[in-house]
């Protein structure tokens, strides 16, 4: 009876995290490819870099928002239901963004695909705690930052594919056909939690006891998910440290194909594909990262990101100090800030919110750490945009620069942190 028990658990396990991680890798296929967009609609429409950063940072800003709506929803309702909404309905602004030619219409929508792209990661987190023990979550966080990381290099690409030879439309209405095909998938493929499936919880399983009849994940209320949350001083400091990663992560991600595009005369198609390089080499990083914060530091999750966060900054210094050598050093060094940006990234949104906020209120705490980092991602997107404009793109490079040394700077305060073990029944 224990083996059939054990058998049926990795079944689940495996099925429920390879069915997340197409499902989120889905969902950055559905807003990345605005990096690849951005030089044609400026083409297109005669808009400047600080309308088109006003456009970027709709999407970040109602991200953020949403973050913090959705995380409190996905500890409630589950991640079935509220993944497969999000990536249908960044389907359909997907769909209508293609069809936009008026700037205010452009916010607008991005801003609308922002917030349900924001039904996605937390509800995500929230399903790999109730499905993973937290000895194992520094290695499933690290497969699971891997989809949005493939994501992201798969939007650059097919951005780029599209750009080149369909038209500037189907950068925004292919991913649409993608998402809602996704969103079906994960539908039919995901449940919430292994008391759904008549499995026992994390906490049963340890004990050893069984199941005998499925039922649903016990929400603990609102009340909890939010005391969880806002009173822990962990939380706030991993939110503030992805709030300035995410200024040098969006800064590269979206600005990266259009400066490659206008500086170094690179095709767009070829701007996207260097670009794309970042999240691949990122995947690298992140295993490094989950593996050092596991093996090394014994399940501390803050002394990776902070060494890693250091070493960010210092390659964002040398792409500058870089900017006219062989293109092949480019790609070099964009890999090295793919590699170190990704590995404390996928910590912070990670396993963090799942060992900081318990996996009862593990989307509510990765909803607010993801909603502070999109302010700063809010922030770099226009700002950038308009430091570009205004002052070239050293200054917008010297913005990143500095995220990603506030952010170790940050990081470095819980060095020694490591979250006691709580029992739920």
């Amino acid at each position: 009876m224990q083996s059939s028990r054990e058998e049926i658990y990795r079944y689940w396990r495996k099925r429920i995290l390879i069915s997340l991680w197409i499902s989120y890798a889905m969902f950055y296929v559905g807003r990345v490819n605005m990096g690849v967009a951005i030089p044609l609609l400026q083409d297109e429409y005669g808009l400047t870099k600080t309308a088109l950063g006003g456009v970027t940072t709709a999407l970040f800003f109602a991200y953020g928002i949403g973050q913090f709506v959705n995380g409190q929803l996905g500890d409630k309702l589950g991640g079935r239901i509220m993944i497969a909404t999000g990536l249908i309905l960044s389907a359909v602004f997907n769909l209508l963004f293609g069809f936009s030619s008026v700037l205010t219409a452009m916010i607008a929508i991005w801003a609308l695909n922002g917030y349900v792209q924001s039904m996605g990661w937390s509800p995500s987190v929230k399903t790999v705690a109730n499905w993973f023990p937290r000895r194992v979550r520094g290695r499933v966080s690290g497969i699971m930052g891997s989809s949005y990381q493939v994501g992201a290099a798969v939007s650059l690409i097919l951005a780029g594919l599209m750009a080149d030879h369909v038209g500037l439309e189907w950068i925004f209405w292919l991913p649409a056909i993608l998402l809602v095909i996704a969103g079906i998938h994960w539908y039919l493929r995901g449940r919430n939690a292994p008391e759904v499936v008549g499995l026992p919880s994390l906490e049963e399983e340890e004990r050893g006891e069984e199941r005998e009849e499925a039922c649903e994940d016990h929400h603990l209320g609102f009340s909890h998910t939010l005391r969880t949350v806002l009173t822990s001083r962990p939380i706030w400091m991993v939110a503030f440290g992805l709030f300035f990663l995410n200024i040098v992560r969006y800064g590269f991600m979206d600005w990266a194909p259009t400066y490659l595009f206008e500086e170094e005369g690179a095709a767009i198609s070829n701007a996207a594909f260097k670009t794309g390089l970042m999240p691949v080499a990122g995947i690298a990083g992140t295993f490094l990262a989950a593996w050092l914060s596991d093996r090394v530091f014994k399940e501390r999750r803050a002394p990776a990101a902070a060494i890693m966060l250091f070493f960010l900054g210092f390659f964002v210094w040398v792409f500058i100090q870089t900017t006219g050598a062989h293109w092949a050093v480019g790609v070099l060094v964009l890999m090295a800030i793919g590699f170190f940006t990704y590995g404390p990234h996928v910590a912070m949104v990670t396993t963090c919110p799942m060992d900081f906020g318990t996996r009862k209120a593990a989307a509510s705490a990765a909803g607010f750490i993801d909603g502070m980092g999109y302010m700063g991602a809010a922030l770099t997107g226009v700002v950038s945009g308009y430091l570009v404009d205004n002052y070239g793109w050293n200054h917008a490079f010297y913005l990143w620069m500095g995220g990603a040394l506030a952010a170790a700077v940050v990081m470095l305060f819980l060095w020694n942190y490591k979250p006691e073990r709580r029992e739920y029944h």
